[in-house]
């Protein structure tokens, strides 16, 4: 058996070669070395989507001769993946291509030199991340911990325990991401106001803006508290000294799943089970995604960066990153993501690409993108929007390799929606289109709130995925009952004027009455899902 690990992928090439795996084209020993001598780019959070698509650009540079050096990853897990799936196979990754016609790609990664399980209590941990961060020839640090990573506030405005907490103790022993991130930084400062382009690489608009705006609070609480002297302030908002360029990225990245894990055991790769923690977690020694990625990146690095524009990063100005983003978010890929997957979980289904048989979903999804988002898309220039659309829904969706499931779509859509609905409805309103043409939109945000009920089509009960808005949802949708249309006495009023959900009031947008009727028809009983879907579309 081929086991994931260093010396395997050394001593035994020609085995490996023979399964179809790529191997990396560079000496391994020496880029670990040049990393610990001169590090380069630090990436906080180590999961999936970094493994399997920002580690693979640096990569491609290190293949190509053009970068000596690697990725140090950060793992803010609590679950400890650094000790889970990276110290077990010498931090390589097996990275596994689902393509459209079938075959899977295969990979090992090895651009990640170093994992480090971030533990401000553990002094080892603390000195080390302080090393690589006042190194002066650290370029970037870049981020895939989530939208919630970046959160300093609870829903209700106030500060989170943990943010408290570390907002009171100052940068000795910080405990959320976002301080340890700071205190690192004040290192930095301290070791001579190095400069450094902290790049955000997680997929919600604005990222660069999140990840300043929280380290900014964070630094400005220790400087009035006498924790850190006001110069770091400056320092951290000073462009020419620490960037925090904008980005978006986009490439779908599922969970571990068993027909890639059967996969590669009949290939002879040993120990490639994935583990399942207490909470839920699943981790794996191989990744598996769809081919298609995209990053575009905002070209802002005081300290210089790698050449990631030649492996296939677009790197450009804010302006274009932002359209590129509102482009995916609000029009060609998110939108179609939520309507299908709160559907797809009322009408029983649990993977996409199944979804994608469905003649009702497709037109949903295709009336939702082609018919209500195009005419008021934002182009970039640089992507066409149509033909990512195209490529949408036409190769990503439908790909029967890739086990993406509504459900685990579903998840946060309330902190969601607001982009990938309010902001077409917004375009409309600024355009002074009429409200009485759109369909799709009001289509899926009625169902989403008939998906909060937690009934599926058939009348059964179902698990509602995870949600911050989840229970003071629900507890104002309690009394409305499948079958009993006259439950419904209103009760959406409220959530619909909500602009912190929607980003915009949709009762005076003029659309919450078309909502009301739709979620009303959804509730007639066992079979109203799929007879308004048909009835609309």
């Amino acid at each position: 058996m081929l086991q994931l690990n260093a010396a395997s992928i050394r001593d035994r090439a020609g085995e490996w070669e023979a399964t179809g795996t790529l191997l990396p084209q560079f000496d391994l020993e020496a880029m670990k070395a040049e990393t610990k001598k001169a590090p380069v780019w630090v990436h906080v959070g180590a999961g999936n989507i970094f493994r399997i698509f920002i580690a693979q650009l640096q990569q491609e540079l290190l293949n190509k001769g053009l970068e000596k050096s690697g990725i140090i990853a950060l793992d803010t897990s609590s679950a400890n993946q650094a000790e889970l799936v990276y110290r077990p196979f010498d931090n390589l990754t097996l990275s596994a291509t689902m393509n459209a016609d079938g075959s899977v790609s295969k990979e090992v990664m090895a651009a990640i030199a170093e994992c480090l399980h971030a533990d401000s209590s553990d002094a080892a941990f603390m000195d080390r991340a302080k090393e690589i961060f006042t190194a002066p020839s650290l370029q970037m640090v870049s981020f895939t911990i989530t939208e919630k990573g970046y959160a300093l506030k609870d829903m209700k405005g106030e500060y989170l325990p943990a943010v408290q907490k570390d907002m009171a103790q100052g940068p000795g022993a910080p405990k959320s991401v976002m301080a340890l991130v700071t205190a690192l930084l004040c290192a930095r400062y301290e070791a001579g106001r190095l400069p450094l382009a902290l790049v955000s690489m997680d997929n919600c608009s604005h990222n660069g803006e999140k990840l300043k705006a929280s380290v900014v609070d964070l630094a400005k609480t220790w400087v009035e508290k006498g924790y850190v002297e006001a110069g770091f302030l400056d320092y951290l908002q000073d462009e020419k000294t620490v960037a925090f360029p904008w980005s978006m990225i986009d490439k779908i990245t599922p969970r571990p799943h068993k027909k890639v894990e059967e996969l590669l055991a009949a290939d002879g790769i040993a120990d490639m089970t994935p583990i399942v923690t207490a909470n839920g977690g699943v981790y794996a020694p191989f990744v598996n995604a769809e081919r298609p990625q995209y990053l575009v990146v905002e070209d802002r690095f005081p300290n210089g960066r790698p050449a990631l524009e030649k492996a296939g990063a677009y790197l450009t100005d804010r302006e274009t990153v932002n359209m590129t983003e509102k482009m995916k978010v609000t029009t060609c890929l998110n939108p179609l993501h939520t309507a299908m997957s709160v559907y797809g979980c009322m009408l029983g289904y649990t993977l996409i690409c199944d979804e994608m048989k469905d003649a009702d979903i497709v037109k949903l999804i295709r009336h939702l993108g082609y018919e209500e988002g195009l005419p008021v898309v934002t182009d970039p220039k640089i992507l066409s929007p149509r033909a990512f659309l195209d490529e949408v829904v036409e190769q990503r969706l439908p790909n029967p390799f890739m086990p993406d499931a509504p459900q685990r779509i579903a998840t946060d859509t309330s902190q969601k929606v607001g982009v990938r609905f309010g902001e077409t409805v917004k375009s409309y309103v600024a355009q002074g289109r009429s409200m009485d043409t759109l369909v799709s939109l009001p289509l899926a945000l009625a169902g989403w709130l008939r998906y909060l009920l937690g009934v599926d089509d058939a009348g059964k009960a179902f698990e509602v995925s995870p949600d911050p808005l989840k229970e003071e949802l629900q507890e104002k949708l309690s009394g409305i009952r499948l079958g009993e249309p006259d439950t419904y006495q209103g009760q959406l009023k409220e959530i619909l004027q909500n602009e912190s959900i929607f980003g915009v009031n949709l009762v005076d947008a003029g659309l919450s009455d078309k909502i009301e009727q739709m979620f009303v028809e959804l509730l007639e009983g066992p079979g109203a899902v799929r007879k308004a879907l048909q009835k609309y579309l």
